[in-house]
């Protein structure tokens, strides 16, 4: 099978969206399928709109491809391109802007709705993706599919032992491992665990996208007298973040949308259970009291007291991390969901396009 992939860049990103993409088509390859990925220049969203006034994006959108996959996320870019495309056409989808709580959330609807309407079919990374891409657009259920990524980026050995050892050590040892950002909920976090009394420490680990959020994250933690007690280590190595992980109590990350939440696994798999919020698709990995904790988005006293309470409940701690191990081993691995995309896409390939309007 011949596939295309159109994206933002290229493959190198760091993002799991990046993640999902490169490790998706390197197994479609693994298989002898040939895979061409077009990179499209980064864009603004404004500029990215301004893309459809040219022909420049969909002369190079058709190739001789039996089947077209495009990262969502490009979707500013390919609204009219998808228009010129014979073959039959395929979003990844990995959360749609629209469900950010964003100033301009209207106009993004509008265009993801339109852009949506251009495709055949949609890969969808949790059923809360597929959820918000069937409310959006005109596709039918048996046009999605839900292939969630793999977290076995580390594949770590650890043990139940080391687990239950690790519960017990002192401080309360919270990490959070995202892109500091509005949408992750950092802000919320803190806030929450300075009313947290027993003594913990927080590892932010990830690229200050928006630097006076970070700001202003640092002033309000200097204000509650508790900046000694967090570490902004930026990006960090994948052995570097494996050691943070390794000896971590809690992986929370209390983000206002997720539409699946990689991180979450990936901290599983150390044996840490999750913090999350219930908004989008953290609740299919994280089952609430089991290998985590559920609590509403921007709900700083929720945080502190499900804190508060492993900090001080550490039989309950050693418990839900093992549990937590266990969810990760239960995970389908990348090949597993590399296979269901493809038999999705060999269904796909060589039929006739839907009309686009």
């Amino acid at each position: 099978m011949h596939t295309g992939l159109a994206l933002y860049g290229d493959l190198d990103g760091k993002s799991g969206g990046f993640r999902y993409d490169r490790r998706l088509v390197a197994e479609l390859r693994a298989v002898g399928d040939t895979v061409d990925v077009i990179s499209l220049p980064r864009r603004s969203y404004p500029r990215g709109l301004l893309d459809n006034l040219s022909p420049s994006v969909s002369d190079r959108l058709t190739g001789t491809f039996d089947v077209l996959l495009e990262d969502e996320l490009a979707h500013p870019s390919l609204v009219r391109a998808n228009h010129a495309v014979s073959c039959p056409v395929v979003s990844i989808v990995h959360h749609l802007r629209a469900d950010e709580q964003r100033r301009l959330t209207p106009l993004y609807q509008a265009v993801e709705r339109r852009y949506l309407d251009t495709v055949d079919a949609a890969v969808c990374n949790s059923e809360a993706t597929r959820e918000s891409v069937l409310a959006t657009s005109s596709l039918s259920r048996d046009r999605t599919l839900v292939a969630p990524p793999a977290g076995d980026k580390f594949a770590p050995t650890v043990s139940s032992a080391e687990i239950d050892r690790r519960a017990y050590t002192d401080p309360f040892q919270v990490v959070f491992v995202g892109n500091i950002e509005p949408r992750k909920g950092l802000d919320t976090l803190t806030a929450g665990l300075t009313q947290v009394e027993s003594p913990w420490q927080l590892t932010v680990v990830g690229r200050a996208v928006d630097q006076r959020y970070r700001d202003r994250v640092e002033t309000q933690l200097a204000a509650a007298g508790r900046a000694d007690q967090v570490t902004f280590e930026g990006r960090l190595p994948n052995s570097e973040l494996a050691a943070v992980l390794r000896s971590g109590h809690v992986l929370a990350m209390p983000s206002r949308h997720e539409g699946f939440g990689i991180a979450y696994l990936e901290g599983m798999s150390f044996g840490l259970p999750a913090l999350a919020t219930t908004a989008g698709g953290a609740t299919e990995i994280v089952t609430d009291g089991e290998t985590g904790v559920l609590v509403p988005p921007d709900d700083p006293d929720a945080i502190a007291d499900a804190l508060a309470s492993l900090a001080t409940d550490r039989d309950r701690l050693a418990r839900m991390g093992r549990r937590a191990r266990r969810r990760y081993d239960d995970h389908p691995d990348w090949s597993e969901t590399a296979e269901r995309v493809r038999t999705f896409l060999t269904e796909l390939a060589g039929r006739r396009r839907v009309e686009v309007s």
